[in-house]
């Protein structure tokens, strides 16, 4: 009784607009209530054991530090850095666009972060001149973003670790792959697109009027780029190399990514002035508050279900009906791409992982591994229609309107499965690192 109790009010609460963080705590409050034998004091105390972890610090420190690179300048400089080896390229700027992201994602660990960054800088010099659609920029921006979690350190992961108990340190370590493999995919798909739709072709200098000929971004010279661009790579050497080494912990890392993006911002690029520091600090702060109640609420959801006995009870059935590794990670697969269109990533963890990650280890499913096929799949889940948040950051940003960008996107969601199927069915692609 009190099960379906939890899961009714869940939905009910969800359909008619109850925020998440609201409708996992009161649906987890009337299950209590229906069982009559646990005090609501309960509650606040586990909101409490929830937030009071250092793994969590981490996503506070590089939600920071993604927002110090974007004020400080660091994003424009690895713009430049990329362009410098890929600007010849038909489609250079497509290109140099997902690599960015990638980059920016290896920096920062948000999605939305990188979206927001790289786009706002790639997609005005992307459609100037018609040199590409204006829907395929937005499109491709919102995948790119989505890179941001794919690509170690990455708060999905963090989550992740928080929720299994899985080293943060190996589940970065075996992404690095994966994450690279998705950002080939999108790539490919970008490049299809452009040649199918004739965008960039290559103009001789001379056909144009010389006082209508722009300079473009990507035409620094190359050691410029690399001068300047120095500070920008540095960073994710300095981060993930003291993560990889085991010199310092995630959580430590996020802070010395901060502390970095601070010195460089103000005294190297000199871009961050003081009133951009506090807006960012404000801005992280918000956006931090966000993912700290979400975490704590869904723990105490999580913690209600565990009381009632949810997750073996899944568990046994997840079991009994899929008694193969294949069909499991087939299922799980097809659970987190319905999910992803619906949800929100952080969400998805939270909830839907501690159903199924003991279910995945009776069948010898490494949680490492299992990480990395959640990850990937989620983060691609933000740009699957209907509610693809980096779709929508990727719409207001650039003022499309978000029906164009659904068929759009469709390519990279195609391609990104295809990259899904080869991390989830060849293992050694993300654990021959950590072996």
């Amino acid at each position: 009784m009190s099960s379906t109790i939890l899961i009714v009010c869940l939905i009910l609460f969800m359909i008619i607009g109850i925020p998440v963080a609201f409708s996992l705590s009161w649906s987890g409050i009337f299950a209590l209530l229906s069982k009559g034998e646990i005090p609501l004091l309960v509650f606040p105390q586990r909101l409490w054991v929830a937030i009071d972890s250092m793994p969590m610090l981490a996503i506070v420190f590089f939600v920071i530090s993604g927002d110090l690179m974007l004020q400080g300048g660091i994003s424009k400089r690895l713009i430049n850095f990329v362009m410098a080896f890929f600007g010849k390229l038909r489609g250079a700027l497509a290109v140099v666009s997902l690599v960015a992201c990638a980059l920016f994602g290896a920096l920062s660990g948000s999605a939305l972060a990188t979206t927001a960054a790289i786009g706002g800088i790639m997609y005005p010099e992307m459609t100037k001149n018609n040199r590409y659609g204006k829907t395929f920029s937005a499109a491709l921006e919102a995948a790119g973003g989505t890179l941001g979690t794919m690509i170690p350190p990455s708060i999905t992961l963090i989550l992740y670790a928080n929720v299994t108990g899985a080293s943060i340190a190996s589940l970065f370590i075996a992404d690095i792959v994966p994450g690279i493999i998705m950002c080939c995919m999108y790539i490919m798909a970008a490049m299809i697109y452009i040649h199918r739709r004739g965008y960039d072709k290559r103009v001789p200098v001379k056909s144009a009027p010389a006082e209508k000929q722009e300079e473009p971004e990507e035409q620094i010279p190359f050691w410029r780029a690399m001068k300047e661009g120095v500070w920008a790579i540095l960073m994710p050497v300095i981060v993930l190399g003291g993560i990889y080494s085991g010199i310092c912990t995630p959580t430590e890392s996020a802070i010395i990514a901060c502390v970095y993006a601070m010195l460089v911002g103000f005294f190297v690029y000199r871009e961050l002035t003081i009133k951009k520091f506090y807006q960012t600090i404000v801005k992280s702060a918000v956006t931090s508050a966000t993912i700290m109640l979400l975490c704590a609420t869904a723990n105490f959801f999580g913690w209600v279900m565990a009381i009632l006995n949810i997750p073996s009870s899944v568990m046994n059935f997840l079991s009994s009906f899929m008694n193969t590794k294949f069909l499991f990670l087939l299922l799980i697969n097809v659970v987190f791409l319905i999910c992803g269109m619906f949800m929100d990533t952080s969400v998805i963890i939270l909830l839907i992982i501690p159903l199924v990650y003991r279910a995945a280890q009776n069948l010898g499913i490494n949680l490492v591994h299992f990480g990395c096929i959640a990850c990937i799949n989620l983060s691609m889940g933000m740009i699957t229609p209907p509610f693809g948040t980096s779709l929508f950051v990727s719409a207001n940003m650039t003022g499309i309107k978000i029906e164009p960008l659904y068929k759009e996107i469709i390519p990279y969601c195609i391609w990104g499965i295809i990259g899904i199927l080869l991390v989830t069915y060849i293992e050694p692609l993300s654990m021959f690192i950590i072996k």
